[in-house]
Formats: C-alpha cells, structure tokens, sequence
C-alpha cells in the first residue's frame, strides 16, 4: 500500500486536550489522507476561525448585538460545497464529517453557535451553564456546524427540530438534500450493522423527549475493546474503556450496551446518501 493510501490515525485531536491531560484510548483510523479530507480547511479560510459566523468576526462583541444574540452569540454562516464534492464518494463524504469534528475535540459544551464564540465577562449569561464560559459548542449546534463547516449542508442547531428533518438546507445557499429516518434496531449488536459513519443519532432523556445528538463513528472507530465510538459534546458522566471519566465537550466516547446512549437511543437520520 502506497504511503498517502495508508490508514490516518488523529491522535493528535484525541489526547492531551484538558487540563487534567486527559488521555483518550480511541483513536479513528481513515481510508483517505488528511490532505484529500480536510486539507482545504486545514490549509484554507474555511477552517479559520474567525470566519466562522453569518457576521464579521468584527461585530462578533458589538455591545448592540447582545440583547438579539443574548449567550448563544452570532449564527454560523452557511458555508458553500467544498471544491469537487460532486465527483467524491458518499465515504469521503462521511470521512470527511467525523474529521472536520475531530478539529473540535477540547472544546468545552456551551449553549453557542459557533465552535469558536467566546464572549466577554459582561457578556449575557446562560443562567443553567455551571461551568466557565469558553469556546464550544452544544450537541445539535456542534453536528449542525459540522455538516455545515464540512459539506456546505447546514441542519438546524435545535435538537428537537434536528430530530425531525426531512430535509437540510444545502449543500450552499438556496438547495436542499433529502434526510432519510434510520429506525434502530432492537438488539444493541445490530447497531453497527444499520448505521453508517456520519449518521446523526438521537437520544432521549428520561422524560422520554429527544435531548441529545451524536455524531456515529462506525467502521473507522478504533476502541481497545472493541466498543462502537460516537463524538459528541456533552457534560461528564460518560467513562471511557479505562475507566477514567471523559471531560466536559467534545469527545469520542463509547457506544457502550446499557449506556444512556444505547438505552435511550431514539432514531438516526442519514443526511449522506448510501450511493
């Protein structure tokens, strides 16, 4: 196998990324070289950061703004397609979605838009965020920019909305593509077998609403154990294959059986086509 065929591993997105050094033990492993990827984001102004939002980066603190954008802070743009996606494969396309995400892994879980809102200490407060305002984002606002950020499709950041898509706007301003509904399967093993990389997965809360999105790894997710992987953001809770707790934001984090996330899993909806 040629050297830009061989199998990319970002460990450098999945280890040393809190201040407690926490050590991943999941890694994903990908069929395509970063540069064929996500080389245009790495390298281009569709990854820079303060291009981020539908705003100039220069109106992102504008004390007039913050009454209409209150905490959450500017909305994403809508990004166009990336160059020749129209000649790339649904796999590449999927790929690329978990890579663009993995940018991301660190970030703290913020009710923003943006991955890269930060807004100042006499900015307007979320009155239920427990932990320091930072960068980051929630779960529907992260899988929305992702797919956005990656693709050019941008679903709605409301995860109860999300949840419901039919259809996404994009890829670019003034399209749409069709949403597919994935219904689960009833066995935890089946899991694998129906869903594929960059499918959105809805959980529950115990109240029995839609609360949470993932984004499912699938094939390209390496484990120590084995265990199926997801990235999301989301606060503590989740233990990783070691036992050590997960921090705060986004991270890869086990699809364990008996889990929240495989005990309260909803649905998935599939915005990649399967050809």
């Amino acid at each position: 196998m040629k050297t830009n065929q061989l199998l990319l591993c970002l460990l450098l997105y999945c280890s040393a990324i809190s201040a407690a050094d926490y050590q991943s033990p999941y890694k994903v492993e990908f069929t395509f070289t970063q540069e064929e990827l996500i080389g245009d984001i790495l390298n281009g102004s569709r990854g820079e950061w303060k291009e981020e939002a539908s705003v100039p980066y220069r109106d992102w603190y504008d004390v007039s703004f913050q009454k209409r954008w209150k905490y959450w802070g500017p909305a994403a743009k809508h990004f166009s397609p990336p160059a020749g996606v129209a000649s790339k494969s649904p796999e590449w396309s999927r790929q690329r979605v978990i890579a663009t995400g993995l940018r991301f892994v660190g970030y703290t879980y913020q009710h923003h838009h943006v991955p890269d809102w930060e807004p100042p200490a006499d900015w307007p407060k979320d009155e239920k965020q427990t932990t320091p305002v930072t960068k980051g984002v929630d779960c529907s606002n992260f899988t929305a920019f992702v797919y956005n950020q990656a693709l050019g499709i941008k679903p709605t950041g409301d995860v109860h909305d999300q949840a419901e898509l039919t259809e996404a706007p994009g890829p670019g301003a003034g399209r749409t593509i069709a949403v597919k509904r994935i219904e689960l399967p009833a066995k935890y093993e089946d899991f694998e077998k129906t869903l594929l990389t960059g499918d959105l997965l809805f959980v529950k809360s115990n109240k029995g609403d839609v609360s949470h999105v993932v984004l499912w790894v699938g094939k390209i997710g390496r484990s120590p154990d084995g265990v199926p992987l997801i990235l999301d953001s989301t606060g503590t809770g989740t233990k990783d294959s070691n036992g050590v707790a997960i921090p705060n934001g986004i991270h890869l984090r086990p699809f364990k059986r008996g889990y929240w996330y495989a005990s309260k899993a909803s649905h998935a909806l599939r915005i990649i086509p399967e050809k």
